[in-house]
């Protein structure tokens, strides 16, 4: 494999201004043109300028890396539509992002997943709430009890298309289970089945392995490199590991300290192997290692890098309570 961190192509915040400029905003999955988004006094991001082009046959895989606090989490809600720039414009497909549908999926650290449903029926859910928007009727007038309980030839069809994400997974075996007898990365499984099986353009995925253990956080790597090669969704993932951006993004967007602004934007080569394997190797640890100093410079350091492994968590000294996440920390 040949992923010498000479391959890595680096780009300065002036040539990602300048290549989003050039696209047509109708081409583009995500366009983000001057956007910047205030909580109260706090700015969160300011100036974010970018353009996720719609490649044929091909999502596009970001990541995007930056200390606590800059606005990386903030960035997906405004794409996700949970609400909406301050000033500037954040697009999809050249028209304003509207609030939450089925055309963009979120996958939390924390699961999400309904405690009192079997495996099979967590998936289903958002089949059920689809169905119920093709057939012109208002989710929001649906209860969970009268959603799960639909019955006869729509029950039959929308389990088995959950069954089939249950076997995409690997939880076949565990398919009747509740989420409080299944382990974190099974948990994930379901969360990334759910978000996948309602067929969105795109994935937003926050800090989704952050939780789990080197080895399960390797294997849900493997499991989510396969299913976006599949199925080709643009997939956004906010992360504060330096190792799991590099296997997993086709582009990294490193983050300012807040304000948060994207500072530069590094091209990475597609991963040829199974991250356990990949992430031992000599050149990825210098790839790793590379954009580790880009990270350190960014953060007002030495550059003289990290160690190939470690996460990139740094405080920001720009800290305020974000009113919609009602955490206590825009990130």
């Amino acid at each position: 494999m040949n992923i010498n961190p000479q391959s890595a192509r680096r780009k300065s915040f002036a040539d990602v201004e300048a290549e989003a400029a050039k696209l047509d905003p109708k081409n583009c999955v995500v366009t983000f043109d001057h956007v910047l988004k205030r909580f109260g006094k706090h700015t969160a991001v300011e100036s974010v300028n970018f353009s996720v082009y719609d490649r044929p046959d091909k999502g596009e895989f970001i990541c995007v890396l930056g200390p606590s606090g800059c606005g990386k989490s903030t960035v997906l809600n405004m794409i996700a539509g949970f609400y909406g720039p301050t000033e500037g414009a954040v697009l999809m497909f050249g028209q304003p992002v509207g609030p939450p549908d089925a055309d963009r999926g979120f996958v939390f650290q924390s699961y999400g997943s309904f405690p009192h449903l079997r495996v099979w029926e967590n998936i289903a859910f958002g089949l059920l709430l689809k169905e119920m928007n093709r057939r012109g009727k208002d989710p929001a007038t649906w209860t969970l009890d009268k959603l799960i309980g639909v019955r006869g030839a729509r029950r039959r069809r929308i389990r088995e298309e959950a069954m089939e994400w249950v076997r995409a997974v690997g939880l076949l075996s565990s398919e009747q289970k509740y989420p409080h007898q299944l382990s974190g990365g099974m948990r994930q499984r379901v969360a990334l089945a759910r978000t996948l099986a309602v067929k969105p353009k795109i994935i937003l995925m926050d800090e989704p392995f952050g939780a789990l253990d080197r080895v399960t956080r390797w294997e849900m790597q493997d499991l989510l490199i396969k299913l976006w090669r599949e199925k080709e969704p643009t997939v956004f993932l906010v992360t504060h590991d330096i190792p799991e951006a590099v296997f997993l993004g086709d582009r990294i967007y490193i983050f300012s300290p807040a304000p948060g602004t994207i500072v530069e934007e590094v091209d990475i080569p597609t991963p040829d192997m199974p991250a356990a394997e990949m992430q031992r190797t000599t050149e990825f640890s210098e790839l790793v290692n590379e954009i580790s100093r880009k990270v350190e410079l960014v953060l007002g350091g030495t550059g003289d890098g990290q160690k190939a492994g470690a996460a990139v968590v740094r405080p920001s000294a720009a800290k305020g309570r974000d009113p919609y996440l009602g955490t206590d920390e825009v990130q």
